[in-house]
C-alpha cells in the first residue's frame, strides 16, 4: 500500500509523541513492503534534509512562523502535495488538522485522524485557540473515515462526548538497559537522583513537581530535562521555585545518554496531564524507573499498581520522601513498570497500523459518520472509575466490543 503520514513535525523524531509513533509505526510498515511517505516541517537553517529515514520517503515543506498557525500551515501544504499523489491511505495526525480532512475526502482518499489528547486544556492556547480546538475535534468526527485514540481514556472522552467508535492503538515501550558511561559526564550515579523529563507547559505541572521536591526532605538531586518552547514566564515561575538541590539541564538530545538518565534514576517524577498516553511515560516504566505520577486517568491506566499518584506540591514532598526511605519498595515498584512496559510492543502497534490502513484502502469503513454534535453535558457526574483498569487485551481481532464504542487492535491495551 501507498501509505501517508500528515501533521507532524516528521521525522527523524526529535520532539513529541506524534514523531516518535510516525518513526516507530513508520519504519515498520516499510519493513513490511509498503510505501511509506512522511510529511516533515523544515525550520530556518536546517539543512539536513534527506530524502528517505529507516526505509520511510520525506517530503519536507515549510510552516508558518507562528505558534497558532504552525501545524495548520504546514499541513495545508502537505494535503495539497499529497492530493496529486493519491495514497491508498492517510493517517493525519491532530485533531487541529481537521478543517483539511474536507479535501481529502473530495480526492477519495480514505483518511484516518490521529485525534491525539485533550487540546484545548492545555494552558499555552487563550480563549480563540481553546476554542478551535474544540471545534475540530468535532470536526475530526464528521470528517474523518476512522479515529486513532492512544489512550482509553481518549475513547471514552470521544465515546461520551460524540457517540464515536475510535481504533484504540496506544505507544509502545522499549525495554531500556544501557550502561552508566554517560552518567559520569553529568556528575551522576546510578540511584543518586530523581528525575523529571517534560517540556515547560503548565498542563505538564513542572511547577508542582520543582515546588514538591523542594518542601521534600530529599537527599538526592532532582535532575530535571526539558525546555520551555513558548512560556518565558513559567520558566522563570519553574526556576524561581528550586533550591540547590534542583540540577536544570535543558534539552537532551543524546538518547543514550538520556536512556542513561531513566534507567538509573531513583524515582521518575511525570506531571503530564492532558495527552493520553505519553511516550516518556512508557519509556521510563520500560527503563524500570519507579514511577511518580500526576493522578490523571491517563497515567494510571499505563503504570497501574506500579506507580505512586500525586495531585499538588504537598503530595509530592510526600512521596519523595517516602521513596527515599523505603529503596526495597522502589526497587519492586521499578520491576513491576518493567511487566507492565511488556503490554505495550511497536510491532504490534505497527501491525494495527497496517490493519487499519488496510480497512481504509478497501474502504471497510461506515458509510455514515457521526454528526460531530457534542452530547449535552450529563445533569450529574458519572461515578469514578476504579483502578487499576483491566489487564489488557492484545492480538484481539479487528472487531468492535459491543457496547464499548472502541475498535481494537493488536497493541491496543483496555
Amino acid at each position: 500500500m501507498r501509505i501517508a503520514m500528515v501533521g507532524t513535525r516528521g521525522v527523524p523524531a526529535r520532539y513529541g509523541g506524534f514523531e516518535t509513533a510516525v518513526e516507530e509505526v513508520g519504519r515498520r510498515l516499510a519493513d513490511r513492503g509498503h510505501r511509506v511517505v512522511v510529511y516533515c516541517r523544515t525550520t530556518p537553517g536546517d539543512d539536513q534534509r534527506p530524502s528517505q529515514h529507516l526505509g520511510m520517503e520525506l517530503v519536507h515543506l515549510p510552516a508558518a512562523r507562528k505558534r497558532s498557525l504552525e501545524t495548520l500551515s504546514h499541513s495545508a501544504l502537505s494535503v495539497a502535495h499529497l492530493l496529486a499523489r493519491r495514497p491508498d491511505a492517510a493517517f493525519v495526525f491532530n485533531a487541529a488538522n481537521a478543517p483539511l480532512l474536507p479535501a481529502l475526502r473530495a480526492a477519495r482518499i480514505p483518511v484516518a485522524t490521529h485525534v491525539d489528547g485533550l487540546e484545548w486544556k492545555r494552558a499555552k492556547w487563550g480563549p480563540i485557540g481553546q476554542r478551535y480546538y474544540r471545534v475540530a475535534e468535532s470536526l475530526a468526527v464528521r470528517w474523518s473515515d476512522a479515529l486513532i485514540a492512544d489512550a482509553q481514556g481518549i475513547a471514552d472522552y470521544y465515546r461520551s462526548e460524540f457517540g464515536a467508535p475510535t481504533t484504540l492503538l496506544t505507544y509502545g515501550a522499549p525495554r531500556i538497559a544501557p550502561g552508566t558511561d554517560k552518567l559520569a559526564e553529568l556528575g551522576l550515579t546510578p540511584g543518586g537522583y530523581h528525575l523529571l523529563v517534560a517540556r515547560f507547559e503548565p498542563e505538564n505541572h513542572v511547577d508542582v513537581i520543582v515546588d514538591g521536591y523542594r518542601r521534600s526532605g530529599a537527599t538526592r538531586p532532582l535532575v530535571v530535562v526539558g525546555s520551555a518552547p513558548y512560556s518565558d514566564a513559567y520558566t522563570a515561575r519553574v526556576h524561581g521555585l528550586a533550591d540547590e538541590r534542583v540540577r536544570f539541564l535543558g534539552g537532551v538530545w543524546d538518547q543514550d545518554q538520556l536512556d542513561q538518565l531513566y534507567a538509573h534514576s531513583y524515582t521518575y517524577l511525570h506531571g503530564h496531564s492532558v495527552g493520553g498516553t505519553n511516550p516518556s511515560l512508557l519509556r521510563a516504566i520500560g527503563a524500570g524507573a519507579a514511577v511518580l505520577a500526576y493522578d490523571v486517568d491517563f497515567n494510571r491506566e499505563v503504570v497501574e499498581d506500579a506507580g505512586r499518584f500525586f495531585a499538588s506540591p504537598a503530595d509530592v514532598a510526600a512521596l519523595v520522601d517516602a521513596a527515599e526511605a523505603d529503596p526495597r519498595s522502589v526497587r519492586r515498584a521499578g520491576e513491576r513498570g518493567r511487566e507492565l512496559a511488556t503490554g505495550y510492543d511497536w510491532d504490534e502497534v505497527a501491525a494495527g497500523y497496517e490493519q487499519l490502513a488496510r480497512r481504509l484502502a478497501g474502504r471497510h469503513v461506515p458509510t455514515r459518520r457521526p454528526t460531530g454534535r457534542r452530547f449535552p453535558a450529563p445533569t450529574s457526574a458519572p461515578a469514578p472509575v476504579p483502578f487499576p483498569r483491566p489487564a489488557p487485551e492484545v492480538g484481539v481481532a479487528p472487531a468492535a466490543v459491543a457496547g464499548s464504542g472502541v475498535i481494537r487492535f493488536p497493541g491496543a491495551r483496555q
